[in-house]
C-alpha cells in the first residue's frame, strides 16, 4: 500500500515537537520516550525536543504533541507527507475537532470558511444523529429538533474525555446548556449537539504508519481512578494487524466490532476526500454504540484524532513487534495508565513514565504486547 501524499525527504533524526499550550510532566516524558522508540524503528538518532526558533526542521522526522494546523506551517517544518511525522496536519482549525462529525442545522446556518458542506451526507450512517453549530441561535434550533427524538448531548468541540458535556432532556435544560457556552468559542470552533445513547460501548479504531510499516487496529478504552478519586482514562487494549483496514476486517470479528471498523473506514475515506490537504500518519476514531430513545441500536463515529494519543504507546509497541519479526501479522497491545505508588507495572511491561507529576501526583504509564491467538 502506498502512502498518501507520497513526496518526502530523507531524515537525519527524529525529534519531539511540543506544540500544545500546556503539557504536564508525565506527558512530556512519555512522549519523549515514544519519539525515541519511533527513531529506533527508522534506524535514526533521537534529536530530543525540537524548537523551530532554534534550529531548522527540514531534515527532521517530527513527533508533534498536537495536531498541526495549516499547510504552510507544515511546509515550514519540512512536512510534505505522512512519512515526515507521527501525527497529523489539518488545513483549518475546526478539522482537528469533533465539529466535522455532523452537518449544519440548515442551509442558512453560520459556518466558517472552508466548511465541508457534503461531509456528513457522504459519511451517512457512519455518524450518529446530530448537528454542529457555529452560532448559539443555530444551536438552539438544532437542540430543539433533536429533543423531538429524545434526550441529547451538548458537546464543546475542544473538550476531551467527555469533559464539559451537558445531558439535555428538555428545552429548559437546553437553554441552561447554551447559556453556559462561550459565544466566541462557539463562533470560532463550533458546538456539537448529538443524540444521547444508553448502554453505551465505545470502540477505538485506528491506523498508524511509520516508514513502510502500516498497522490497523480495533480496541476498547479502560477507566481508572486518579489520585483525586476522579474517573479518568486508564489506557487502551488493542488488537493490531499488519496492513490496512481490509486486513483488520479479515479477522473473525464480532458484529459490533466489524461495524465499528467499517464505519471508521468510511469516515476516514470521506475525511481524506473532503480535505485533500489532510496529512495523517496516525488516524484514530472513537465509535459509540448504544440504544436511542426508542430502544433502537445505534452506532456512529463520535470523533477523530490525528495526533499522538493515549493509545499510541500500544500502537508503536505493535509496530516494533512487526518490525522485529516480519512473520508476525497480529498482536494484542495495551497501554496502561494508573495512579499511586502501590500498584506496580506488569512484569512484562515497558515503562514510559513512573514517578511524581507535580500536577496530578504519582502515576505510571506503561505498555505491553502479547501474541494474538484469534483468527
Amino acid at each position: 500500500m502506498t502512502a498518501r501524499n507520497t513526496p518526502h525527504t530523507a531524515h537525519a533524526a527524529v525529534a519531539l515537537y511540543p506544540n500544545r499550550a500546556h503539557e504536564a510532566r508525565h506527558e512530556r516524558v512519555s512522549l519523549g520516550e515514544l519519539a525515541r522508540r519511533i527513531a529506533g524503528l527508522q534506524g535514526l538518532p533521537y534529536y530530543g525536543e525540537f524548537n523551530p526558533e532554534q534550529a531548522p526542521a527540514e531534515s527532521l522526522y517530527l513527533v508533534p504533541s498536537g495536531t498541526l494546523i495549516g499547510v504552510e506551517e507544515a511546509r515550514g517544518l519540512g512536512i510534505a507527507s505522512e512519512l515526515d511525522l507521527f501525527g497529523g496536519v489539518v488545513p483549518l482549525p475546526f478539522v482537528a475537532t469533533k465539529a466535522i462529525s455532523h452537518g449544519l442545522v440548515g442551509a442558512g446556518a453560520q459556518a466558517p470558511q472552508g466548511w465541508p458542506e457534503t461531509f456528513a451526507a457522504q459519511a451517512g450512517d457512519a455518524l450518529l444523529d446530530g448537528f454542529t453549530a457555529f452560532d448559539l441561535d443555530d444551536a438552539r434550533e438544532a437542540g430543539q429538533r433533536l429533543l423531538r427524538q429524545g434526550r441529547m448531548r451538548v458537546k464543546p468541540v475542544r473538550a476531551t474525555a467527555g469533559r464539559g458535556q451537558w445531558l439535555v432532556e428538555d428545552t429548559d435544560a437546553l437553554e441552561q446548556a447554551l447559556a453556559a457556552q462561550d459565544a466566541d468559542e462557539v463562533n470560532a470552533f463550533g458546538l456539537v449537539l448529538e443524540q444521547h445513547l444508553d448502554e453505551v460501548l465505545t470502540y477505538s479504531v485506528g491506523q498508524v504508519r511509520i516508514g513502510e510499516l502500516l498497522a490497523t487496529y480495533h480496541g476498547r478504552q479502560r477507566l481508572t481512578e486518579d489520585n483525586a478519586g476522579e474517573t479518568v482514562y486508564g489506557g487502551s487494549d488493542l488488537v493490531v494487524v499488519r496492513g490496512d483496514f481490509d486486513a483488520l476486517l479479515q479477522l473473525d470479528l464480532p458484529d459490533p466490532v466489524r461495524l465499528a471498523v467499517s464505519q471508521s473506514q468510511r469516515y476516514d475515506a470521506v475525511a481524506s476526500a473532503c480535505f485533500p490537504a489532510l496529512i495523517a500518519s496516525r488516524r484514530n476514531y472513537d465509535v459509540a454504540q448504544g440504544r436511542d430513545a426508542h430502544g433502537r441500536q445505534r452506532s456512529g463515529v463520535l470523533e477523530q484524532s490525528w495526533r499522538i494519543g493515549g493509545a499510541s504507546s500500544a500502537e508503536i509497541a505493535a509496530l516494533e513487534t512487526f518490525h522485529a519479526d516480519p512473520t508476525v501479522t497480529r498482536v494484542r497491545a495495551s497501554s496502561l495508565e494508573f495512579f499511586g505508588e502501590v500498584r506496580q507495572p506488569p512484569t512484562h511491561a515497558s515503562v514510559l513514565f513512573r514517578g511524581l507529576d507535580p500536577e496530578i501526583g504519582f502515576m505510571t504509564k506503561c505498555v505491553t504486547v502479547e501474541a494474538y491467538e484469534g483468527t
